[in-house]
C-alpha cells in the first residue's frame, strides 16, 4: 500500500508534531477495518493520537483510502478544536478524495515530483510504506 499527505497535511502534521509512524499505524488499522468512521465516496476518518496521549483526545484525520492499495491523508483537526468537519467541508473532502484516487501511479509520481504530495516511506528501508521501490 503506498501512503501520501498532501503538502498542506504535511505541514499540519510538522506543526502538531504527529510523526509518520503514527500514520502509518492508522492506515494499519484501518487495513484491518478498524476505522473510526467511513465517510462514503472513498474518504475515511482516522484518531491518531497525540504524542504521550491516547487516540480519543488527539487527532482527527481525514483520508482517501482504497483498501489495500492507496492512502493519502489530506486533512487533519485536534479534537478539542472541531468536533467534526460541516456537511459543506464532506462534500468539498469527497472531491478531493476523489480526484487522488482516481489518479494513476504517472499522476502521483508527478505530485511527488512537484511537492503536491509526499510519500510516507517505511522507517526502516527509506522505500515506500508498501515495500517496493520507488
Amino acid at each position: 500500500m503506498r501512503i501520501f499527505k498532501t503538502k498542506w497535511f504535511a505541514q499540519f502534521a510538522r506543526q502538531e508534531k504527529v510523526e509518520d509512524s503514527s500514520l502509518r499505524e492508522a492506515i494499519a488499522r484501518a487495513k484491518r477495518g478498524l476505522i473510526d468512521a467511513d465517510l462514503g465516496g472513498g474518504l475515511i476518518k482516522l484518531r491518531v493520537a497525540r504524542k504521550g496521549k491516547g487516540r480519543s483526545g488527539g487527532y482527527r484525520m481525514i483520508v482517501a483510502y482504497r483498501v489495500r492499495d492507496l492512502a493519502v491523508f489530506f486533512y487533519g483537526f485536534a479534537k478539542s478544536e472541531l468536533e467534526n468537519i460541516a456537511p459543506r467541508q464532506l462534500l468539498a473532502a469527497r472531491e478531493i478524495a476523489a480526484e487522488w484516487l482516481a489518479a494513476n501511479a504517472e499522476r502521483l509520481a508527478r505530485a511527488v515530483s512537484t511537492n503536491e504530495l509526499e510519500e510516507i516511506t517505511d522507517e526502516e528501508t527509506s522505500k515506500p510504506a508498501n515495500g517496493s521501490p520507488s
